[in-house]
């Protein structure tokens, strides 16, 4: 049984009813700051890692399961995927077109990755008392990429 009756009503305003409950919910968890002005990094670690379970969780219950329940609506589900070969096709397609293009484009994006990783991850990761397990960390993620990268190609 439903909280509120929706089977009447159309699609579009279930939809807006819903995200409507979603954002409301979020709402109140971030009221959460008026409270709290910092949040020891346990609570918040054990924070993180149960909004990971409810997401889980959520995924296969709420998502999956039903999936799979309803894997006779197959027809259409595999229907779905047929947009996978025509985009494929039109991004090989596009790339050729601004093929010129790709070094720059590589090169921006690795800016943008070295960019997180200076102004975000390395400042986070020397926070804590010992910057040595995340120094350590740092040159054995760039030792198994280079690795990865020269071993694959």
């Amino acid at each position: 049984m439903s909280f509120i009756a929706t089977e009447g009503l159309s699609p579009i305003l279930q939809a807006l009813l819903a995200t409507l409950f979603t954002w409301a919910m979020t709402a109140v968890g971030a009221a959460g700051v008026f409270f709290f002005k910092s949040v020891n990094k346990r609570v918040l670690n054990a924070m993180l890692g149960f909004a990971a379970g409810v997401m889980i969780a959520a995924s296969f219950w709420s998502l999956l399961a039903p999936t799979i329940e309803m894997a006779e609506a197959f027809l259409y589900g595999q229907a779905s995927g047929l947009v996978e070969p025509v985009a494929g096709v039109l991004g090989a397609a596009a790339v050729l077109l601004v093929r010129p293009l790709l070094p720059y484009a590589l090169a921006f994006a690795a800016g943008a990755m070295i960019y997180v990783v200076v102004e975000e991850l390395i400042p986070e990761a020397q926070q804590a008392e010992d910057t040595h397990a995340a120094t350590v960390g740092a040159m054995l993620g760039f030792a198994l990429m280079m690795l990865l990268d020269v071993a694959l190609g």
